[in-house]
């Protein structure tokens, strides 16, 4: 698809701090891009620059090849932010405040209500619907933040830890609408630190360390192990018996280690090694329940790309 989002060469100075160094990135739609970094990595500010909300020291970023920054028409049209903190009128209820964000739009009546009762729907909030939002938990308040931004079914998003604060469910739930919103075409940016969930919803992560994106990868290619070895699990019948020192003994295996029936090890990542260890456990007598390479993680590679925490 065509490039929805551009950054050319953002950077953003606050006196001495420099919280982002020189980002440039092009992000198509149908791209969901998970943005992951410690604390302080300048995740916020880049968000904040792309959504047109802070001018960047230099650079530009782009809407639709428009710059954001005095194209307020385009930016209120396309971009949906929702940020870490949700912003609302505490005194109005969860539709009163909805209806408002629709006629800051110019959705006429009757489409602003088809929409809200859909993400009513969508992110359990139809039972709140009637609920002042000074009464809402923590997890309510940020259902209402992702709804006022995808109310207006905008090309691009842009959402600042949108998973923090909701229960298991809703996270399970925002998974799911933002599966939807990337197979439907938009251009969405998801900050996160919650890197299981965003493992299930990205095409891309990018890793950013003091205000530079240190890798940018598709997801699926950060899950390709290019070491010489890898971990295994092993699942045997409990019988009783241990069968870590048949492991231990065997040329190419290490890092043994046994939990009841459980076994994990550090083997050759090649799979034509790894089928003949199978065979010499079979052969030797091993009661096999399954034999499995140990799937690296979103959080493997993160550790893996050696990233530093700010202090």
């Amino acid at each position: 698809m065509s490039t929805l989002l551009t950054a050319e060469n953002i950077r953003v100075e606050f006196g001495p701090l420099v919280a982002v160094r020189d980002v440039s990135f092009d992000l198509p739609g149908g791209q969901l891009l998970g943005l992951v970094g410690p604390n302080g990595a300048g995740k916020t500010t880049l968000l904040r620059v792309l959504a047109g909300l802070l001018a960047p020291t230099r650079g530009v970023a782009r809407i639709l090849g428009k710059p954001v920054l005095g194209e307020h028409e385009i930016v209120r049209q396309h971009v949906g932010f929702a940020p870490d903190t949700p912003p609302a009128y505490e005194d109005l209820t969860i539709e009163r405040f909805l209806l408002f964000i629709a006629g800051a739009y110019d959705l006429s009546s009757q489409e602003a209500h088809e929409r809200l009762d859909f993400w009513l729907e969508r992110l359990w909030l139809t039972d709140k619907r009637h609920t002042p939002i000074k009464h809402l938990s923590k997890g309510m308040r940020q259902r209402v933040t992702l709804a006022r931004a995808f109310l207006p079914r905008p090309h691009i998003l842009l959402l600042d830890e949108p998973l923090a604060g909701l229960d298991p469910a809703g996270r399970i739930e925002l998974r799911g609408v933002l599966s939807m919103l990337r197979d439907q075409g938009c251009a969405v940016i998801v900050s996160s630190h919650i890197l299981s969930d965003l493992e299930e919803v990205a095409t891309h992560i990018a890793i950013i360390e003091q205000g530079r994106i240190l890798q940018w990868s598709e997801t699926s290619s950060l899950f390709q192990d290019e070491r010489a070895r890898q971990p295994y699990r092993l699942e045997t019948i409990d019988d009783r018996k241990s069968y870590r020192e048949v492991l231990a003994a065997i040329d190419g295996v290490s890092q043994v280690n046994c939990n009841g029936c459980s076994y994990r090890f550090d083997f050759h990542a090649e799979n034509g090694k790894a089928a003949e260890l199978l065979r010499v456990l079979v052969e030797q007598g091993v009661p096999v329940v399954s034999f499995s390479k140990v799937k690296t993680s979103l959080e493997d590679a993160y550790l893996r790309s050696g990233v530093k925490q700010v202090d």
